[in-house]
Order: structure tokens, then sequence, then C-alpha cells
């Protein structure tokens, strides 16, 4: 892995910890559910799964900058993040993104809640992960704002398409 802050997020236990568990964002799950493309030609590089068989991409050529698509086991795909200090950021400030499906802090809310319910220490730990990566966390609202404007709204990355290689069929949008 040639990523410098996934390589630190590997190596730092606190981090690793909190992204693989709490946010299910595993950076040895790399393998998505079926061959995928970007309809532009451009490369793909599968960075970490989920649990449920989603995989996160980095798109284009470049390095920790570039657009980074998620796409689910089901066939949707959405842009969450430009670059992956942003996508870190937001899998620390708001884990349970895909329960916003609008986007909204009630939304977050309920989420937080039934994740707290389980884990009480749970916000300690995220304070501790970005502690340990040196990242500044957005508050809840603004993370969620940034998803609602990279996922939804125009911008780097809109014209990303995820196509399954062998029917060419694109993915349908997770959001909006």
């Amino acid at each position: 892995m040639s990523h410098a802050l996934l390589a630190t997020v590997r190596s730092t236990e606190a981090a690793e910890e909190f992204l693989r568990c709490t946010s299910d964002f595993d950076l040895d799950g790399t393998e998505h559910v079926e061959e995928v493309v970007l309809a532009s030609g451009e490369s793909l590089e599968p960075i970490a799964g989920d649990g449920a068989g989603g995989t996160y991409f980095l798109c284009g050529e470049g390095g920790d900058e570039r657009p980074v698509l998620y796409a689910d086991s089901e066939g949707g795909a959405a842009l969450v993040a430009i670059g992956l200090p942003e996508l870190i950021r937001l899998l620390l400030a708001v884990p349970w993104w895909r329960d916003c499906r609008k986007f909204t802090v009630e939304e977050s809310a309920e989420a937080a809640e039934w994740y707290l319910e389980d884990e009480p220490g749970l916000l300690a730990e995220r304070d501790a992960a970005a502690a340990a990566l040196g990242l500044e966390l957005p508050s809840e609202a603004a993370a969620l704002a940034r998803l609602r404007e990279v996922a939804t709204g125009p911008g780097p990355g809109r014209d990303l398409v995820l196509l399954n290689a062998e029917e060419g069929t694109a993915y349908r949008a997770l959001f909006g």
C-alpha cells in the first residue's frame, strides 16, 4: 500500500480498529463482489471494503487527493469524498453515514443513539483515533453537509459512473 494516510491508519491501532470495527472500513477487504470499471475508462483502485460486500475505490490517476467512490454489493454507488483525508474524516465523524440517506443531523442522531447504546465509549475512541492520525474532525452537521455536496452536487468526480464489467450495466445512485 503506497498511500501514506492508509499506511498510517494500518500502523495506528486505535485508528485501524475504530475504522474497521465501528466505521466498517476494512483495509484488507479490497475484493468487490463483482468486477467493475469506470465508464470513462479511468483507473479504479480498491482501497477497503465493508462487511456487507461494499468497496471503497480511488478513481483516476494521482495520489491521495483522488475522488473516492463507494459501491455497495447491491449495485449502488456514490462519490463519498474527494481524497483520502476527507474520507477518513467522514468515517470518523459519522461512522454511520450509510444510515443517513437524507444527510440530516436528526437521522445521524438516531443512528448514533443505536451505536452508542452498544458502545458507550465510542466518541472517546473516535477522538483518540483522530488524534492518533493528526486529523481535526468536522462537526457531524458539517460532515453530512459535505457528504451531501460531494454525493449529489456538481463538482469533481460527478462524471464517475461505475459499471458492472461483464454486463456493462451502470450502478444506480445511492443518494438522490
